[in-house]
């Protein structure tokens, strides 16, 4: 999905914004009980770190070709097998798997685009019961190195009323994700 305000930078000054595994321990996501689906994995920070945390077929969606390769690249040759790559335009084709059969969505810095709602739609339905979606952007109340333009960047609360408008529970309300993020996970009935 190709978002307003997207475009990623040099991939070592991309990966110094994040800790990929204190981020998942704050979300909540220690292990995953089933697939995950990285939606818009760019170099695929959090696909890998997502991979050796289950043994569960993790599925990372791009847009764009290199992104895709480069992950599946990354997860090759750290071993991990389980890791499909795939290129894609969520919206257009939702998210490419069986409805009812995702354990774990990773929308990460993707929501400024311009159908949030059909994003997070598209998520629900490929969730199981009581499967988990995670959210991370950009935080709007400190000045940060990269995002998109804060007209269109997403507050905590807008994104959580638009979980819940989507059809999700809260189960881990909006947090800092130090020093430039937030997050927040939504649970499918």
């Amino acid at each position: 999905m190709k978002t307003r305000d997207s475009g990623m930078p040099d991939q070592d000054w991309w990966e110094s914004f994040f800790d990929p595994d204190a981020i998942f321990d704050a979300l909540g996501l220690r292990q995953f009980d089933g697939p995950v689906v990285d939606v818009g994995c760019g170099y695929g920070t959090f696909t890998v770190v997502a991979a050796r945390r289950t043994a569960h077929p993790v599925i990372a969606i791009d847009i764009e070709p290199a992104m895709v390769e480069l992950t599946a690249a990354k997860a090759r040759q750290a071993g991990l097998h389980h890791v499909q790559c795939r290129l894609a335009d969520v919206t257009e084709d939702s998210l490419g798997v069986g409805p009812a059969s995702t354990a774990v969505v990773l929308l990460f810095n993707l929501l400024h685009c311009e159908d949030p709602l059909a994003v997070l739609t598209s998520a629900r339905e490929a969730l199981r019961p009581g499967g988990r979606l995670a959210v991370i952007h950009w935080r709007s109340d400190v000045p940060t190195p990269r995002g998109p333009d804060l007209s269109i960047r997403p507050r905590p609360e807008a994104l959580r009323a638009l979980l819940v408008q989507a059809g999700f529970s809260i189960a881990i309300e909006p947090v800092v994700l130090p020093p430039y993020h937030f997050g927040l996970v939504g649970r499918t009935a």
